[in-house]
């Protein structure tokens, strides 16, 4: 190993989970500044600085661990960005990496504000926003239901705005609610049905991941099915071919756009946009045809298709209630599907059975890229041998944009020179001729969505002089 620290690390740094920080620094920076600039957010029980094994300087990596989750977030939150000591750049602060992770986390990640309980089936949403309000600002609760007789099954998500926030929920609410840290959406789970009894063991069991639907798990992008939903999703592979649709999307698309999108194929009968509580998109949509062959032609058509550019819709059957046990039904419903696949895959180039060509003309027009920030006009490129003033970092969820977006995007300030993507990463470089074109873009950019991508955009570090070091790996 080529790297000490001050201090022997103990091997209970992650009790409890998500009170360690990881602290990028100057490497001017001592252990003495840390403490005294973590110490007001609790009580620290190490801190440990990563020196070089031959020259024992720092190497500008840290880490400090809290009593208490809460503190720890709560240090990352207050302290992320900031300058410790005088003319030393501002340091980075994350949730270290844990045994259960694969990655540092940071204040905007979603692992750390979604918080799981279980709750008497009693309660509604009321009611659970009113229990678990008193930590902090909540953005959304939702009850899980069963998707058959919509009753309560005793858990639920609590989502909060701050990872402080659902840590002081997790260390202070009644013990009887069993909180834990939901698992991520994006985590596939083998369980089918919600079960009760795994999470309240003790602290090492099962966790939140045992409760995650199997619907949730097929959902690949950033909006879930909702657990409250009471629909099930199928395989049009095995037959189960159904008149309704469940689409789902990145970008927010509204009730309208969504309307005209499926009624280009005949036979839509229904067409609405899911709601949370509070009016906001959910992030999917539910869709019903007239015919099953109408539906099929709508998945095979629609599913993967890119509206707008860059932002690629998912089209799932689901459950529509009706009975198709019987040999009859399903032997139609099996016809039906054959003629239909064979009818898309085989058919001419251009889609007859829509009611307009894929072109979209019937569609509400729609920008190539959709933000909720307003934007500058478009401006021409910097030359391309512009010496660079200042170079921004950006850092993409769930997935990078397409670079002909992003120089649409980022050349709106002016003097952009290139956009340079990290193959295989989720971040990229906007090199501009200007300090304050970039200065600029940072400011009105920063913490905003684009065609459903959520965008984090810093100063990038000056470039490094010495070669022989070892390249950054965080």
């Amino acid at each position: 190993m080529d790297e000490n620290s001050s201090k022997q690390i103990p091997e209970n740094v992650e009790d409890p989970p998500n009170s360690r920080l990881f602290v990028v620094t100057s490497r001017s920076i001592t252990e003495e500044d840390l403490r005294e600039s973590f110490s007001p957010f609790g009580e620290i029980q190490g801190i440990w600085v990563l020196k070089d094994k031959q020259t024992k300087e720092s190497k500008g990596v840290s880490y400090v661990k809290f009593a208490k989750s809460s503190q720890a977030c709560l240090a990352m939150e207050e302290m992320h960005g900031k300058v410790v000591v005088d003319e030393t750049k501002p340091i980075k602060v994350f949730i270290a990496q844990s045994r259960s992770s694969t990655r540092h986390r940071d204040v905007e990640d979603e692992e750390l504000t979604r918080i799981f309980v279980m709750i008497p089936k009693t309660f509604t949403e009321e009611d659970l926003q009113n229990t678990f309000k008193e930590y902090g600002d909540i953005e959304y609760c939702v009850i899980i239901k069963n998707k058959f007789t919509g009753e309560s099954k005793g858990l639920g998500y609590v989502r909060y705005y701050k990872p402080s926030q659902a840590a002081l929920a997790i260390e202070n609410c009644d013990k009887t609610y069993r909180a834990i840290l939901a698992e991520p959406r994006s985590k596939v789970s083998t369980a089918d049905e919600y079960s009760g009894g795994g999470g309240g063991g003790g602290g090492g069991g099962n966790r939140g991941g045992d409760y995650m639907s199997g619907a949730d798990s097929m959902n690949q992008y950033s909006y879930p099915m909702d657990p409250s939903g009471n629909y099930s999703l199928m395989d049009y592979r095995s037959s189960d071919i159904t008149r309704c649709l469940m689409m789902s999307t990145r970008a927010a698309l509204t009730q309208e756009q969504i309307f005209a999108l499926f009624d280009l194929i005949p036979g839509m009968e229904y067409c609405e946009l899911q709601r949370d509580a509070y009016g906001m998109s959910k992030g999917h949509a539910l869709i019903r045809y007239s015919n099953l062959g109408s539906a099929v032609y709508a998945k095979e058509k629609l599913n993967g298709f890119e509206y707008p550019p860059g932002n690629r819709l998912a089209v799932n059957f689901v459950d529509d209630g009706e009975d198709r046990s019987s040999p009859v039904g399903r032997m139609a419903m099996q016809f039906v599907a054959s003629q239909m696949m064979s009818s898309v895959w085989n058919g001419p180039s251009t889609s007859q059975g829509m009611k307009q060509p894929m072109a979209f003309s019937g569609v509400s027009p729609m920008s190539r890229v959709q933000t909720d920030v307003s934007l500058p006009p478009l401006k021409k490129l910097a030359p391309p041998e512009s010496k660079t003033k200042e170079r921004l970092f950006v850092v993409f969820s769930p997935s990078p944009l397409p670079q002909d977006i992003l120089e649409d995007v980022f050349c709106r300030f002016g003097s952009l020179i290139e956009v340079h993507l990290v193959p295989g990463r989720k971040v990229g470089y906007m090199k501009y001729a200007e300090k304050q074109c970039a200065d600029d873009a940072m400011a009105a950019l920063h913490g905003r969505i684009v065609n459903g991508v959520k965008m984090k955009v810093l100063l990038a570090d000056p470039p490094r002089e010495e070669s022989h070091k070892r390249p950054r790996t965080y």
